[in-house]
């Protein structure tokens, strides 16, 4: 039997699939963008000017002495020009601003969104320093990208064709043959040399991510690496990765250099061919003072934003390779998706049966055989089984994280695959053997199961949970912060914290996956008394190593190596003397028993 559990594998993407997807984001904001626009027209029609105004100055007052008269005209037309390419200037960065924020804005909202829509396969398998590695960059590679295609690429290309028109226009052919010969030379340079550069760029991304991961690993699991010393190791882990990151660096640099002379190169050699067009003008009498001046002005008009063209379109090629990971995790296939039909479960009363379920995290290895299984409404299952048994397994699909491979899950007699995955989750609340506590305030930890909650809602939870007297033991009370993923709380604390937040959720479906287990004996025994007691008018799943938790289950479930060995009450599977009464035996003898 074939297991088919993964999302189809993102392609491979191009420079252009890349900006087709950014472009809807962008769109969004449609007028502003146009509004941007014209004034970034206006703004360059403006500069260009300025160059003929200047020649016409320095014209009429290379006239002898005897003739010169004030250039009023050509004065007011150079300061207006000057004032509307700058005022322009200003008008389109303002306009644009919202639009680049904007975009980034609801891109980092849509990939968050659908991180959480991937399944729980994909966040078991994926780093998260290198996973928020790839986000950061992609959010500032679209900052960069739309600033600097609306506020350099776009102008300069406009720049360089109004140029050009003018000097055809008012000058012989070769002048504007030069002047796009070397802008024509200079852009195929720098897209052939940058694009070879790229690979560097993006060997510097993959090892940048992965040391980063291995560092947020380490840091993550600081416990551990004291525990067993190993600090060097974890050093060099992360420097053997840094390293290879530095020979692509070097590699990277010294490309940048080689491209650096080649564009220098090219403008100097253009530059100098137009100056020289420009003398042999004014020697032959076919060209003023101003002729020159106005020659060199446009020179240094469009060849320096060109030199930064070259700089800019190198970045933007980066930009383009951080944005294509991110866009890469947008396009991950979700596993587990909603049907179209799939309806809201909305319900005070929930019956749960397995119906033959077969399962499996991987093609090669099968956790769960033909499970079959009924918990009755408002009833308590326990079920109890060795290490790898399958048990917490069963939680897992029915939170529906995974589907099943065959068979039916189905709550009050619907399919879990034709109800919303919202409202699925909405019904049930779980108390994990690891618990897992956000980094702020007991308070936001226990309110998460609800936030929506009062004050005396969340302390009456907690007092449920045996842990109100604790907190308010604390200088900060309600207010103490947990740390990183809960360290600043014992083992008990979290767990008891994670008990009051799914008693504040109050879903009619419970399940206690080893939930006493970091418990001492008295705590266990009070909490216990209060689980039973909130069990009671709930259909309740109870994942168990301590037999002596679930003595009062309605029926408890035997799970070996995937399959239902035994099912029954308490006493009913004592009688009969099998697999659950050497468990037992051995639990009452004092020995740990079998680890879940």
């Amino acid at each position: 039997m074939k297991l088919t559990h993964r999302g189809p594998a993102p392609r491979r993407r191009n420079d252009f699939q890349t900006l087709k997807s950014l472009l809807p984001y962008v769109w969004q904001f449609k007028w502003r963008v146009i509004a941007a626009i014209a004034c970034l027209v206006a703004a360059k029609v403006a500069s260009v000017t300025l160059p003929l105004y200047l020649k016409d100055i320095v014209d009429q007052l290379s006239v002898p002495a005897t003739l010169l008269v004030l250039p009023v005209a050509a004065l007011l037309g150079y300061g207006f020009a000057r004032l509307a390419s700058s005022v322009f200037g200003e008008l389109r960065d303002a306009l644009f601003a919202r639009v680049t924020q904007g975009s980034i804005r609801r891109i980092a909202a849509q990939l968050f969104k659908h991180l959480f829509a991937l399944s729980l396969r994909f966040h078991m398998q994926r780093q998260t320093g290198g996973l928020s590695r790839d986000i950061e960059r992609g959010t500032k590679g679209i900052g960069f990208l739309l600033n600097f295609m609306v506020f350099n690429i776009l102008p300069t290309l406009l720049e360089i064709t109004m140029v050009a028109g003018i000097l055809l226009w008012r000058y012989d052919w070769p002048f504007a043959v030069v002047t796009l010969g070397t802008i024509a030379a200079y852009i195929m340079f720098t897209l052939v040399v940058t694009e070879k550069r790229m690979v560097y760029r993006r060997s510097m991304n993959d090892l940048d991510s992965k040391a980063n991961s291995k560092a947020i690993d380490a840091l993550i699991n600081y416990e551990t690496v004291k525990y067993f010393g190993n600090e060097g190791y974890e050093l060099d882990r992360y420097d053997r990765n840094l390293g290879k990151w530095v020979d692509s660096a070097v590699k990277n640099q010294v490309s940048l250099n080689f491209l650096n002379i080649g564009q220098g190169a090219i403008i100097t050699l253009g530059v100098t061919l137009l100056l020289w067009l420009s003398a042999e003008g004014v020697v032959s009498g076919a060209m003023t003072v101003g002729d020159v001046v106005l020659v060199s002005a446009y020179l240094t008009q469009l060849y320096a934003p060109l030199n930064f063209l070259g700089f800019v379109y190198r970045e933007i090629k980066h930009a383009l390779a951080d944005m294509e990971r991110m866009f890469d995790l947008m396009e991950q296939g979700q596993e587990v998706a909603d049907q179209p039909d799939a309806r809201n479960l909305k319900t005070n009363q929930a019956s749960i049966e397995f119906e033959h379920v077969d399962f499996g995290y991987e093609d090669k290895r099968q956790i769960l055989f033909d499970v079959s299984l009924t918990i009755p409404a408002g009833k308590t299952l326990a079920v109890v089984g060795a290490s790898g048994a399958g048990k917490s397994t069963l939680s897992r699909l029915l939170f529906r994280f995974y589907d099943v491979t065959a068979g039916a899950i189905k709550i009050n007699g619907t399919d879990v695959r034709n109800l919303t995955q919202t409202s699925l989750r909405q019904h049930i609340g779980i108390v994990p053997q690891d618990t897992v506590l956000f980094n702020d305030s007991i308070l936001y930890n226990i309110a998460y199961g609800n936030p929506l909650a009062t004050q005396d809602e969340i302390i009456q939870a907690a007092r449920a949970a045996s842990i109100h007297d604790f907190i308010m033991g604390l200088p900060d009370g309600y207010q103490t912060q947990v740390g990183e993923r809960g360290l600043k709380l014992s083992g008990g604390e979290k767990q008891r914290v994670a008990i009051a937040r799914t008693l504040l959720k109050n879903p009619p479906i419970l399940i206690f996956d080893e939930a006493t287990s970091a418990l001492d004996t008295r705590t266990e025994r009070s909490i216990q008394d209060e689980l039973n007691q909130i069990a009671k008018d709930r259909t309740t799943l109870i994942i168990a190593h301590r037999l002596s938790t679930i003595v009062e289950a309605d029926e408890i479930l035997v799970l070996d190596h995937g399959k239902v060995l035994e099912r029954g009450a308490h006493r009913e599977l004592l009688e009969q003397r099998g697999r659950y009464a050497q468990m037992w035996a051995l639990q009452q003898a004092g020995h740990n028993g079998e680890p879940d």
